[in-house]
């Protein structure tokens, strides 16, 4: 039997590379997305690859709708061996404008969010004594302040304390914790104009990466394979920077 991974905001960006990677390495890739349509499309091209996947809409703000989807999928597949915590909004906000309800709108999904769909999926890891868990954070959580975004910057610093707690807590129950820290991605989040670099601040941007150029989600999505991965079963609590040596090159 193959094994299940099952991915949030997957219907985009690094979630749409991730579920594709996983199902080229021959998992049964569960496609969850609030956007509905890019969902069904990747799980859509999966199939036509011939991969294994199916879609399900989900909200990260509902604790009701993680809980029913994690145990339906269980109850379908016999369990859940990995789940790639992806789903995740960047909206620019000045200070000024940052009322409590856009903090909690940011946190809820890109902290929140992350625990809502592991938490029901514990019992079954670790009554399995296996399976490993992969949080997306940011360079933006772990080395840089990004103005304009400070509840985004919490939330994806927040990504790392939660990889690091949740890994200490379930290592002796054989399940693994880590987190991916990407750089700058081509995704429609960074070429967003009103939220982000835009495409021309992306092309920009890679001047001054020591690689030269910006990364692309395929990239991140094979070190989120790697760490889901049997190479990776003596890593957990870490959370890997993806950046293209951004970090270690800017003096």
């Amino acid at each position: 039997m193959s094994a299940t991974v099952l991915i949030t905001g997957a219907g985009i960006g690094i979630g749409r590379a991730t579920a594709k990677a996983f199902a080229k390495a021959g998992y049964k890739a569960i496609v969850t997305d609030i956007l509905e349509k890019e969902g069904r499309a990747v799980a859509a091209e999966i199939a036509d690859a011939g991969g294994t996947a199916e879609f399900h809409k989900l909200d990260v703000r509902s604790t009701t709708d993680a809980d029913a989807l994690v145990a339906a999928v269980e109850q379908k597949h016999g369990g859940i061996d990995v789940i790639v915590a992806n789903a995740g909004i960047a909206h620019k906000t000045p200070l000024a404008a940052l009322t409590d309800d856009k903090w909690d709108h940011t946190l809820d999904i890109d902290l929140k969010g992350i625990f809502r769909v592991v938490r029901p999926a514990l019992a079954g890891m670790r009554r399995r004594r296996k399976g490993a868990i992969v949080c997306l954070s940011s360079i933006m959580g772990v080395a840089y302040g990004w103005d304009e975004h400070v509840h985004y910057s919490s939330a994806k610093a927040g990504v790392v304390g939660l990889v690091r707690g949740l890994a200490v807590e379930l290592a002796k129950d054989g399940v693994r914790v880590n987190g991916v820290a990407p750089g700058y991605i081509r995704t429609a989040q960074l070429l967003s104009e009103e939220h982000s670099l835009g495409p021309v601040g992306a092309e920009k941007a890679g001047e001054f990466i020591p690689m030269g150029r910006i990364g692309e989600p395929e990239e991140i999505a094979d070190v989120i394979l790697f760490l889901a991965s049997n190479a990776a079963r003596y890593m957990t609590g870490q959370v890997v920077v993806v950046d293209g040596g951004l970090l270690v090159g800017r003096y």
